[in-house]
């Protein structure tokens, strides 16, 4: 694009999506934020530093604004296929917050959108760019051979919208939030998944899911063990990946890293990592240097197929589901 400034369309300003405004306000040099999209435009956008944004109420209007180049989505993923659709429409590049969307098919059909129209996605799954995660990349040569991967996500209970779990397609924590540790199992191991056994709490068609217990199997030959949940009080998120040489044990929440192998133990504090902000860079780096998203939308999409496997092996009492759950011809990306 080599625009001195990249012209920045956000559709959703609630709580996650204003952290998206204020990083792109002032932290951004390379971009500006020319409009916004919310359900209510005459409450503006209350934000120091951003002057001349428009409000919009229909994404389509804020994609159609000739002063926005690139759209950031930060809505409740059940929106996110009909924002796509018309965003690639436009050729407008698109970074769209995770989960990509509520089921496989939808997501596999943002992806077909993206590729066939050549236009940009990207997927922000913004625990990659934790410290703590990176640094486990770093050092996943140390541990040799990758064997079992166990990771374990506890964040609080918060207070929600009465339609909240409408915008998630009825499903509720394992899409939400555990979506986070089913795509970094790919991240991690570089191995797909090929089996998946889950069992939760309540299944989605009665309530969405407050906690999901999920064993996955890689074709690499990595045994996964995730365990997710919304509690009260005490988020946790931690990961003991075992190797044939040694071992990497990570916890995210407190930014420390133990490290076991041939050569001895290693421990490591790390500083706590801006996400979103890097998600930002990083998209809108790509963007303007016209190379490949750092997070595709294929990445955003096998993490919501996995979560699909899952809700299905749930629904049939934890039986297995082997991946792809899609017919191969159509989910070759």
């Amino acid at each position: 694009m080599n625009k001195d400034r990249i012209g920045v369309g956000l559709i959703g300003v609630g709580r996650h999506g204003m952290r998206y405004a204020r990083h792109i306000v002032h932290d951004l040099p390379t971009a500006c934020l020319r409009a916004i999209c919310r359900q209510h435009p005459e409450q503006g956008l209350d934000l120091p530093g951003a002057s001349s944004v428009t409000v919009y109420k229909e994404p389509q209007s804020l994609i159609a604004d000739p002063l926005v180049d690139v759209i950031i989505v930060v809505t409740p993923p059940i929106f996110s296929l009909d924002i796509c659709r018309v965003a690639v429409q436009a050729r407008k590049p698109l970074l769209i917050e995770k989960p990509l969307a509520t089921t496989a098919a939808d997501a596999q059909a943002m992806v077909v959108l993206a590729r066939e129209a050549e236009v940009p996605l990207m997927t922000a799954q913004t625990l990659r760019f934790d410290n703590t995660i990176q640094q486990m990349k770093t050092l996943r040569h140390r541990i040799g051979r990758s064997e079992r991967l166990d990771l374990i996500s506890r964040i609080e209970l918060k207070p929600t919208a009465p339609d909240h779990a409408d915008g998630y397609g009825k499903r509720g924590a394992l899409l939400e939030i555990g979506v986070h540790m089913l795509d970094l199992v790919r991240f991690l191991t570089g191995e797909e998944i090929s089996t998946v056994r889950c069992t939760m709490d309540v299944l989605p068609q009665l309530a969405p899911e407050t906690s999901a217990s999920v064993d996955l199997t890689t074709g690499g030959g990595t045994v996964c063990r995730i365990e997710i949940a919304r509690v009260p009080t005490g988020r946790v998120g931690r990961a003991v990946w075992s190797g044939s040489q040694g071992r990497l044990e990570a916890d995210w929440g407190q930014r420390r890293l133990h490290c076991v192998d041939q050569a001895g133990t290693t421990d490591v504090d790390l500083p706590p990592a801006q996400t979103v902000l890097a998600t930002l860079t990083a998209f809108l780096q790509a963007v303007n240097d016209d190379t490949p998203m750092p997070i595709t939308g294929e990445d955003g999409f096998r993490a919501v197929e996995i979560a699909e496997a899952c809700y299905r092996s749930a629904q049939d009492g934890g039986a297995p589901v082997t991946l792809p759950v899609l017919p191969s011809h159509s989910a070759t990306m």
